[in-house]
C-alpha cells in the first residue's frame, strides 16, 4: 500500500488561508460604514402607553379569597 504524499500539504493549506484572508478583506472593504454615528436621543424614542399612566394589577385565580 503506497504512502500518502504530504509534502505539498503545507503550501496548499497556507495558500488557501491567504486566499480566504484576501477574499474577506475585499468583501469587508466594500461595505460603507457611517463616518460619524450620532447617538439617538432617548427623549424622541419615549412612547406613551396607556398602561403606563395608571396602576394595573392582575389577580391570579389562586390568590383570590375563597368563596
Amino acid at each position: 500500500m503506497p504512502q500518502l504524499d504530504t509534502s505539498t500539504w503545507f503550501i496548499t493549506i497556507m495558500s488557501m488561508i491567504l486566499t480566504l484572508f484576501i477574499m474577506f478583506q475585499l468583501k469587508i472593504s466594500k461595505h460603507l460604514y457611517p463616518l460619524n454615528p450620532e447617538p439617538k436621543s432617548m427623549a424622541m424614542l419615549k412612547q406613551s402607553n396607556p398602561w403606563e399612566k395608571k396602576w394595573t394589577k392582575i389577580y391570579s385565580p389562586l390568590s383570590l379569597p375563597q368563596q
